[in-house]
């Protein structure tokens, strides 16, 4: 199954997402990130906190949400936001209707403060983002009727 986490910028919290998903998927998913207005780079905070989990950094990129969206582009199962701001746009229509749900938190690039508070707030991103991955990949997913899945997975998100 494959699946995209949205994010305005892509350069914090849907990074860590994707590397997050495929590292604990086991090959079940294929994660994909991007953002409305990708910033170009990935924070470096959010690579070294990936880094320091023991997760693959190669190949994570700063990307746009239209790759998925153009013709060829991998079908999505589910798509989720991971910022408020994301959520409240307008999305692509993405090929094959997938699922979606909003998992709204804090973006960890917007906390000021000292080298140690910075790198703190990315490790809370990731913690709570590393537990959501676990509950969803702990439903049974061939199951579930599409309803109830999409119910789960919202829950998931706390919408």
């Amino acid at each position: 199954m494959s699946l995209p986490d949205i994010c305005t910028g892509n350069s914090a919290r849907s990074i860590l997402a994707e590397g997050l998903l495929n590292s604990a998927g086991g090959g079940r998913f294929r994660a994909f990130s991007a953002g409305s207005q990708p910033k170009g780079a990935v924070h470096p905070l959010a690579l070294q906190e990936l880094q320091r989990l023991n997760i693959p950094t190669d190949g994570l990129r700063s990307k746009s949400w239209e790759e998925f969206a153009a013709p060829g582009a991998p079908r999505m199962d589910f798509v989720f936001t991971v910022c408020d701001q994301a959520a409240g746009e307008a999305c692509p229509l993405w090929p094959g209707q997938p699922m979606t749900a909003h998992w709204g938190m804090p973006d960890p690039a917007a906390v000021e403060g000292s080298d140690e508070v910075r790198q703190q707030a990315f490790r809370d991103a990731a913690v709570t983002m590393k537990r959501r991955i676990d509950l969803m990949l702990s439903l049974p997913i061939t199951t579930l009727d599409g309803l109830a899945l999409h119910q789960e997975v919202k829950r998931i998100g706390g919408s």
